[in-house]
């Protein structure tokens, strides 16, 4: 497949998402699409061999590229949620598991990101990179991010958000509470608690010994918020556990909260290392970099229809050697990718997700151990009024 013939098969689908558009623009993204997939990267020096306009030198494809990032049309608004709606419309009704993170870029600029948990891992609903040198945020700087999140949403999808240390803030659980959203958010040690009994005490203090749970019912947190707590003492971890939720505390509120680490942190190494190389982009700028990444979600999903088609069609063994899927959804789509281009096939129609929730990839016995690994408790109390 020739790459002028690659980006004209993504801007014949994409024109079905994305219109009404400007069609100057829509070329542009659909050709900046196909030169991310096939290079690989996050570097704009890379996309270079790919572009379609073979009588320009280097230095105008790269003026042309910077220009396209920074400029305010192009954000997600215009070209991503489209996408996302057409790529969620199976869960309008469904339950969805999202999660709420930052990941810090050379210790200057922090991501903030809403995803959407499927198939072992996540994708990007919404996000926005701010010039901050801190993983902590504030309610205010991510509040737009969840808004964009909730609007991408499928019609009555029922969800539940869950969220690391560092977001137990109240005006987060009030918009939670405002959306009718399910919440879990691990919280800091020194938290202070009312329990049930009027005893107010720091999370700390509530944490049980070595290999028991504790489970609180109708606490107060964050001057008056009613919720649940559960804390744990696992030996294998590093810190105890400590989750604020909304609903009735239980050891699977453990469960479900252990879901995020699965979702996003392998998401955030996509970016980084195993998929994009964002880091070494050279870009430094929040806006051009909020581009960037909107630009590496649209490639990301496009790989991801396209190799989880790839596993509904039984042609996995074609990329896979595993005997069970050991390869991400993305890394399959961007392997199948390559070998459409390298056998001048066409690209096939790509299909919205399924509402079921396949399993997640693993690579190894020792993935596979780890994810069905069960950790039992040696006692396990409940607090109640």
């Amino acid at each position: 497949m020739e790459t002028p013939l690659l980006y004209r098969q993504l801007q014949d689908q994409l024109r079905q998402w994305v219109h009404p558009i400007d069609q100057r623009h829509l070329q542009v993204f659909s050709e900046i699409l196909a030169a991310i997939l096939q290079s690989g990267s996050a570097v704009l020096g890379k996309w270079i061999p790919y572009l379609s306009h073979r009588d320009c030198q280097a230095r105008a494809h790269w003026e042309r590229l910077s220009y396209f990032l920074h400029n305010q049309q192009i954000n997600a608004e215009r070209f991503y949620e489209p996408i996302l709606r057409h790529v969620l419309s199976a869960f309008a009704g469904e339950s969805v598991l999202l999660t709420l993170d930052t990941s810090m870029l050379w210790d200057q600029f922090c991501l903030i990101e809403v995803c959407f948990v499927w198939g072992g891992r996540s994708f990007t609903l919404a996000q926005v990179v701010l010039e901050h040198g801190s993983a902590t945020v504030g309610f205010e700087q991510y509040q737009s991010v969840l808004e964009c999140a909730k609007r991408v949403l499928p019609s009555h999808a029922q969800v539940s958000l869950l969220a690391d240390r560092g977001f137990e803030h109240g005006n987060l659980i009030h918009w939670l509470q405002q959306q009718q959203w399910s919440w879990a958010i691990r919280v800091k040690s020194n938290l202070q608690v009312t329990l049930a009994n009027g005893c107010t005490q720091s999370v700390e203090q509530l944490v049980p010994p070595e290999q028991q749970a504790y489970l609180f019912e109708n606490v107060q947190v964050l001057d008056g918020i009613g919720c649940h707590l559960v804390t744990a003492t696992v030996p294998a971890t590093k810190d105890p556990w400590a989750v604020l939720s909304d609903q009735p505390p239980s050891l699977q509120s453990f469960a479900l909260y252990g879901k995020r680490f699965g979702g996003i942190e392998p998401h955030f190494k996509d970016y980084k290392s195993a998929a994009f190389g964002v880091l070494h982009s050279g870009l430094r700028n929040a806006q051009a970099l909020t581009c960037l990444f909107m630009l590496l979600d649209c490639a990301s999903l496009i790989a991801l229809m396209l190799g989880m088609m790839l596993v509904q069609m039984g042609e996995r063994s074609r990329l896979d050697w595993h005997g069970e899927r050991g390869l991400s959804f993305l890394q399959l789509g961007l392997r199948e990718l390559a070998r459409l281009c390298y056998a001048r096939l066409s690209l096939p129609k790509l299909l919205a997700l399924p509402k079921n929730n396949p399993p997640p990839a693993c690579a190894s016995h020792r993935k596979r151990d780890a994810l069905d690994c069960r950790i039992e408790f040696s006692k396990v109390v409940r607090f109640s009024q």
